[in-house]
């Protein structure tokens, strides 16, 4: 059988909008940060043209913002902006929810098995203390949730909640702190209720695991009051 050869289409470009995007949302580029362009030329080895673009393009998502002559800055962190998209992740992912469980056949239901085994896997070794999944939880959670509203059969609906829920996620960030056992079982039930295609039950789980996960950040003490 002839080898099969992957063309990729992704540019240097789009590699360092990600990796920027990526430690911004790791918190490597905490908020408030002076993005200084000869510096990060340096960092993600590309031209300060293409980093201006880069930038700008990460101002749309309002994870830099722009300062006219003074350049570009990592957006700082609100509790009214992190209480601005907990609303609108609710509204999203409750509406993608109604969509998937009312189209969602047998390969979807197989996304989620699999995604929450990954999920429950790095869930229990956090609970035991290991916080050096966290990185995998992150991601896992991530798949977890996409997974179950990934019958929704709307592009635009997917890639609006994955740029919200990263926003959100970088406010989890801040909090440098696992959520526990309620977390693990909100996604056990979440799981559960997919499976039996409970829309109600779901979007009810998905607002109190949303809220919850603000009280958390804000008890961490690391988001000003504005």
């Amino acid at each position: 059988m002839a080898q099969q050869v992957t063309v990729s289409t992704e540019t240097v470009g789009d590699v360092v909008f990600r990796k920027i995007r990526q430690d911004i949302i790791s918190g490597a580029l905490p908020p408030g940060t002076k993005i200084k362009l000869e510096q990060a030329k340096e960092r993600y080895s590309i031209s300060i043209s293409s980093l201006r673009e880069i930038l700008s393009r990460l101002t749309t998502e309002n994870l830099v913002s722009a300062e006219g002559q003074r350049g570009f800055e990592v957006s700082p962190a609100s509790r009214q902006e992190l209480e601005e998209l907990a609303d609108l992740r609710i509204v999203l992912e409750s509406h993608a929810i109604g969509l998937a469980f009312a189209a969602g056949n047998l390969e979807w239901e197989g996304r989620i098995v699999a995604a929450h085994y990954r999920l429950a896997a790095a869930e229990r070794t956090l609970l035991k203390g290991d916080v050096s999944r966290t990185i995998d939880w992150v991601r896992y959670d991530w798949d977890f949730h996409q997974a179950i509203v990934s019958a929704c059969n709307s592009a635009t609906l997917m890639a609006t909640l994955s740029s919200v829920f990263d926003r959100f996620l970088r406010y989890h960030m801040f909090a440098e702190s696992f959520r526990g056992q309620a977390v693990v079982d909100d996604h056990r039930l979440l799981f559960d209720l997919a499976i039996r295609r409970d829309v109600e039950g779901a979007c009810a789980v998905i607002r109190r695991h949303i809220l919850s996960g603000v009280t958390h950040v804000l008890e961490s003490g690391r988001i000003p009051p504005g």
